[in-house]
């Protein structure tokens, strides 16, 4: 009876994990560091990183100039 108590205990607080944040419109979680696989672009509400597959990324996002230059990277 007591190690049916136990378990019981141990399953009840395994449950009471914290929830994953999502990102990226469900398709990325909010975490510290990506993984290999991952990538991310924006960041969560909180110091987070908003990790994505890059498989769900449609748009890639447009680097600075790093040249010092001051022409824009549009064409008009």
């Amino acid at each position: 009876m007591k190690l049916l108590l136990l378990v019981l205990t141990v399953t009840l607080l395994l449950a009471q994990v914290t929830p994953v944040m999502k990102c990226w419109g469900k398709s990325g979680r909010c975490r510290t560091t990506c993984k290999q696989s991952e990538v991310f672009y924006i960041l969560c509400k909180t110091e987070f990183k908003c990790c994505v597959e890059p498989k769900n990324v449609r748009v890639k996002p447009e680097l600075p100039n790093t040249d010092g230059s001051l022409r824009s990277s549009s064409a008009v």
